[in-house]
């Protein structure tokens, strides 16, 4: 375990939109002991915690954290292949997502290549129910180990008991109690892939909706559309200076819905909702790609990311926030939640 004092060091170091500022103290946890012994030791001190892994997703205000912020680097992978389970696949929280779904596309495990391209650490997986493509992490995740820092004992959870929802899941609607030690995956074998859920992915593949094709097509072909749009990590690209999305879609009743212009994107839903497109949304708004003009803008790939041009600090990205939820408000009557933890700042 690494402990360093670092009250001079901003925590836009550490985020995918590089904003952020000081921690009073920085542990950086290697192995799962020490990832609860230092957790519990905080807690036990009444020490305010941040919880970061690989800071795709939180948006960290200008001030920073009054507390130690942890830093999940814990490793290993351990996979039991059989032929009639597939493969049970139990992933430390601080391993990269990334090079767990190559591995898997490698190993011809299957069900995890759709999520290629994806920034952060498979701890934060659970939290979000990560997706994209028509996949989510929840199809594949068979349990989930945490500490319940409620009680300072393990709790292991069943997938049907995550509470997995659209961008949802049990972790995220009771933030702070459950520190995510590590995930374990049920993957099919072989070389196909999960059925083809989502149709822009289905014309890149050339491919019908539910069929199954190469899983290393998929991934090439997600990797290419989330590079497209500018959601794959580059040192060299403003554009995927950013947290993703910064904005979940949508999902609206059905006088809402009804209330939307004819073309306006609708997915009907299993309880009787109806989700639509934020970036649609966004655009119909006046806000178009690259909009802005000062130090944080739209993505001049994608409506649906804030971006960092160089110099941004969070009051920056805020704002830009602001203005594009309130323009939305004002020509839809609908408000856009945020996607990103938003830590030390509100929108």
């Amino acid at each position: 375990m690494t402990v360093t004092e670092r009250s001079t060091l901003r925590l836009a170091s550490h985020t995918t939109l590089r904003v952020g500022g000081p921690a009073r103290r920085i542990v950086v946890c290697e192995t799962e002991p020490d990832l609860i012994g230092e957790v519990k030791a905080l807690d036990a001190a009444g020490e305010p915690v941040l919880v970061l892994g690989g800071g795709s997703n939180v948006l960290i205000s200008d001030d920073g954290f009054d507390g130690t912020v942890v830093l999940v680097a814990t490793r290993g992978v351990r996979a039991d292949v059989s032929g009639c389970s597939g493969a049970i696949v139990s992933v430390a929280a601080g391993e990269d997502w990334d090079a767990l779904v190559e591995r898997a596309v490698t190993e011809e495990w299957g069900g995890l290549e759709a999520l290629s391209g994806i920034p952060g650490l498979v701890g934060a997986t659970p939290i979000q129910n990560v997706g994209a493509y028509g996949a989510d992490v929840s199809q594949t995740m068979a349990t989930v180990h945490t500490l319940d820092r409620h009680t300072g004992q393990r709790a292991t959870f069943a997938a049907s008991d995550c509470g997995f929802g659209y961008r949802t899941s049990r972790f995220k609607s009771k933030p702070g109690r459950y520190l995510i030690l590590s995930v374990t995956f049920q993957l099919p074998l072989g070389s196909l892939s999960a059925p083809i859920r989502y149709a822009e992915l289905a014309r890149t593949l050339g491919a019908e909706i539910g069929t199954r094709v190469d899983a290393r097509r998929v991934r090439e072909a997600v990797l290419s559309l989330r590079s497209a749009k500018g959601m794959v990590l580059a040192e060299d690209d403003p554009d995927t200076w950013s947290a993703g999305s910064f904005f979940t879609n949508p999902i609206l009743d059905p006088v809402q819905a009804a209330a939307l212009p004819a073309d306006a994107p609708r997915y009907a839903q299993p309880d009787g909702r109806v989700k639509t497109s934020a970036a649609w949304l966004i655009e119909r708004s006046g806000f178009g790609k690259g909009f802005g003009s000062g130090p944080a803008q739209l993505s001049t790939k994608h409506t649906l990311a804030l971006t960092n041009r160089g110099q941004a600090r969070a009051a920056d990205v805020l704002s830009l926030a602001r203005q594009i939820r309130s323009g939305v408000e004002s020509a839809f009557a609908i408000t856009l939640v945020p996607e990103p933890l938003l830590v030390g700042c509100e929108l």
